[in-house]
């Protein structure tokens, strides 16, 4: 039995009030009240201040999860190009067995933090309408499961119980309010008469989103009406950051050159965003720190996905390749957050981030970190780094150890130095700090740098 059933039809209401709601909205945007500001006379955008914070952040978490996870399918997807008997096994039957009871926010909390992750984003509603918060709008959703309670309230409270910054990930597309219109499930290609009551029915949802849980920190949506949206979140809370909708967020890639202005890339760690229980793939945590470098050294924020079991737990091989993250980020967390990428983003093998204030930069050295050249601990190397240039006050570090000791050898001094050259800046640095217990650690080494400056190409 279902602990708590509240089956509702709110849908030939959604039909009936779009055309003046939407109407209201349009109105708002396109003839501002007299007292209005300059900035709401034109398009909304995110907060400078708002987006300069983002930027510091580096790495988020998406979190992909609605009630299909219990098949392990694609989230949503399947139900485009589905019989009418899937369709309704998935959408009358599939939630009656839905119930996370292990489902443990604050569990999430500290994986995530551990790995250095500064904001989260949840995925309140995908593409096949499954709300995961309590909602009025419609019957399809978290609380009519056995489970039968606000799975969104819970992730809220655990996020600013652990300082964590709050996102949604919101889709405007809805295949469970097509279905009930009587039109067939897609993304592109409808008939186009559920354009307005969709618009007016996600207004509604994002009102409940945007008002129960307090201020949230960023949005990511994703297909529809994204530009409407995206307004109507600047207006109701101008401190929300829209991400896709406003931003460059490339899906399951990152861009050749860094991109103009605050960026996002967003990555599952296997072959799908969604739980896969067999045939899954997943990405070494070695492979997730090298991305997380590479999006730092172009100016971009990483947004790595979990896909939760339906149970609630992150799955076993998910979390260990964020623990490896997570060692990774104990040791140069420095070099990720509150940076900016430098004149030049790197040469080859090496990385190149700064400190905001530009007094410092961190040079990812990557090229011994494969099996053929592994960096040994103990093993001294001279690195050249032809785009930097020492200046009087010129220190140099590796992140995490105090150069001063390499257990066991006494004799060795591990200590970082640094000579000018007419071809560059030449390094001498040693992995001194003992990270595995068999000193094979196969991840980049960083070297802080500061006091120095970039020399001109071909100089």
């Amino acid at each position: 039995m279902l602990n708590r059933i509240r089956m509702r039809n709110i849908f030939p209401k959604s039909i009936a009030i779009s055309v003046s709601l939407v109407g209201i909205a349009v109105f708002a945007f396109v003839l501002p009240s007299q007292g209005a500001s300059v900035k709401s006379r034109g398009p909304l955008l995110n907060e400078p201040e708002r987006e300069e914070a983002f930027m510091d952040w580096g790495l988020g978490m998406f979190v992909h999860w609605s009630h299909d996870s219990q098949l392990g399918s694609v989230i949503s997807h399947s139900m485009v190009g589905a019989s009418e008997k899937y369709l309704r096994r998935y959408i009358e039957d599939l939630p009656r067995t839905f119930n996370p009871e292990d489902y443990d926010p604050d569990e999430w909390m500290e994986i995530a933090k551990l790995a250095g992750v500064k904001y989260m984003v949840l995925t309140t509603k995908h593409h096949n309408g499954f709300c995961m918060w309590d909602t009025d709008t419609t019957d399809f959703g978290i609380m009519n499961t056995p489970y039968g309670k606000d799975i969104v309230k819970d992730y809220v409270d655990a996020c600013r119980r652990h300082g964590m910054k709050v996102g949604f990930y919101f889709s405007p597309e809805d295949f469970i309010f097509l279905h009930r219109m009587g039109e067939t499930v897609r993304r592109v290609g409808t008939s186009g008469r559920e354009k307005e009551a969709l618009l007016d029915y996600n207004k509604r949802q994002l009102d409940e989103l945007f008002g129960s849980y307090g201020p949230i920190d960023v949005i990511f949506f994703d297909g529809g009406e994204m530009e409407a949206l995206t307004q109507y979140i600047h207006e109701k809370q101008p401190d929300c950051i829209v991400t896709r909708g406003e931003m460059e967020t490339p899906e399951q890639k990152l861009p050749t050159e860094p991109l103009p202005g605050p960026w996002e890339s967003c990555f599952t760690l296997g072959t799908q965003w969604q739980f896969k229980p067999t045939n899954e793939d997943y990405k070494s945590g070695t492979q997730l720190i090298n991305m997380l470098i590479e999006t730092r050294a172009k100016g971009g924020n990483l947004l790595l996905n979990v896909g939760p079991e339906p149970s609630g737990k992150i799955p076993f091989e998910q979390e260990r390749a964020f623990r490896e993250l997570a060692l990774w980020m104990f040791v140069n967390d420095e070099a990720i957050h509150v940076v900016r990428p430098c004149p030049v983003t790197g040469e080859e093998g090496i990385w190149y981030t700064q400190s905001k204030d530009g007094k410092s930069v961190y040079a990812f050295i990557s090229k011994f970190s494969g099996p053929e050249d592994r960096w040994e601990y103990g093993q001294r190397k001279k690195i050249l780094l032809k785009r930097l240039k020492a200046t009087p006050e010129t220190k140099i570090s590796v992140l995490g150890q105090n150069d001063r000791v390499l257990e066991y050898r006494e004799e060795v001094d591990p200590q970082s130095r640094f000579k000018q050259t007419p071809r560059g800046l030449e390094i001498s640095v040693m992995r001194a700090q003992r990270i595995y217990n068999n000193k094979r650690w196969p991840n980049t080494v960083v070297v802080k740098l500061e006091n120095v400056e970039f020399a001109a190409a071909g100089n």
